[in-house]
């Protein structure tokens, strides 16, 4: 594995919009510090665009949208997104029909109680009941059942064809062809006409956890905050570069860097070529 960079090291002049992870990432100690909010005021200030990126409910993802400053946010680990439509409405998409969502839920619900059942203390996130596609057990909010716990709850799922991956708080279990990265890449067609390239300079990733890998692996500019090194020795992709603070803090530091760069590389008005 590839040890990640310091965040210094990081080209981020060209930078147009950030996707960022939200629990262990914009939080800190599971709360969102004003100067976190300031953060993302900044980045939206310098004329970036701004998508959150997260396993937590639709129904969280549906107050983010109305009351943060973003364009959109993608929630359920892909399963479903909120962007900013003409004149601003809200628009929400689904990765999958109802034809396919609906039964799969149902499906999803039964093995994930049989799961459940079988480990002692095992329970479903208090937020649970916000979810419209996936669900997520709690191992690390509320509950405190250790990586022990959380792995065997990961190994049951896998082994009754759910995919489940863990955040810092939860482990996220679905059915359906989808991820953060699909999302993400549907997101960016259907919002602003774009297809991301390999190595693409214009958009940052930021996260902290084992379901960040697939986009610590899409996005050529992935940025764990420091707190990533709790799995480095067990995630599947590492994140590019690392921040030197954890959480919220290092987002903070990962926003001041990018609008640092970004003006160092703005055409100086007033002075001829």
């Amino acid at each position: 594995m590839v040890a990640p960079r310091p965040l210094r090291d990081a080209d981020l002049s060209r930078v147009e919009g950030v996707f960022t992870d939200v629990d262990g990432t914009l939080t800190t100690s599971h709360q969102l510090r004003s100067t976190t909010v300031r953060a993302l005021e900044r980045l939206v200030e310098a004329g970036l665009k701004l998508v959150l990126v997260t396993g937590r409910p639709a129904g969280w993802g549906e107050a983010w949208a109305r009351t943060l400053p973003v364009d959109g946010v993608i929630v359920e680990n892909g399963g479903l997104f909120f962007l900013r439509g003409a004149g601003g409405k809200l628009r929400k998409v689904y990765a999958e029909s109802p034809r396919v969502r609906e039964p799969n839920r149902r499906r999803l619900e039964a093995e994930v109680a049989a799961v459940l059942r079988q480990v002692p203390g095992a329970r479903l996130s208090m937020d649970s009941a916000y979810t419209e596609v996936d669900l997520a057990v709690d191992y690390n909010e509320e509950a405190r059942l250790g990586d022990e716990g959380a792995g065997r709850i990961e190994a049951l799922l896998r082994a009754r064809g759910v995919t489940a991956v863990r955040s810092s708080v939860h482990i996220n279990c679905w059915l359906g062809r989808f991820d953060k990265r699909s999302a993400v890449r549907r997101f960016m067609k259907l919002a602003w006409g774009l297809r991301p390239e390999p190595g693409e300079p214009r958009f940052v990733y930021a996260g902290d956890s084992f379901n960040d890998a697939p986009m610590f692996g899409e996005f050529a500019l992935s940025v764990g905050v420091a707190n990533v090194r709790r799995v480095l020795d067990r995630i599947d992709t590492p994140p590019a570069f690392i921040t030197r603070a954890e959480e919220g803090r290092g987002f903070e530091e990962l926003a001041r860097a990018i609008v640092a760069q970004r003006a160092r590389r703005a055409p100086r008005r007033g002075v001829r070529a």
